[in-house]
């Protein structure tokens, strides 16, 4: 899975810490989701999509191969 997590932070002028305290998840959450290393539950998607004002489809990019 890919993400748009770090460009829409960086539209919004957010640190990884600052979204990381919005969402409240620690620094290194964001971190893992940025770099695809972590899919988040639907809850954390959805508060992480609120607050840089976009929707889960467009924060996350998924491929077939996530599917499998």
């Amino acid at each position: 899975m890919k993400t748009r997590i770090k460009e829409l932070r960086a539209r919004h002028d957010l640190t990884q810490e600052a979204l990381a305290k919005m969402v409240g998840v620690r620094r290194e959450t964001i971190v893992f989701l940025e770099k695809g290393k972590y899919n988040p539950s639907l809850k954390l998607a959805h508060r992480i999509s609120k607050c840089l004002n976009t929707t889960i489809d467009e924060l996350f990019i998924f491929e077939d191969s996530d599917l499998e």
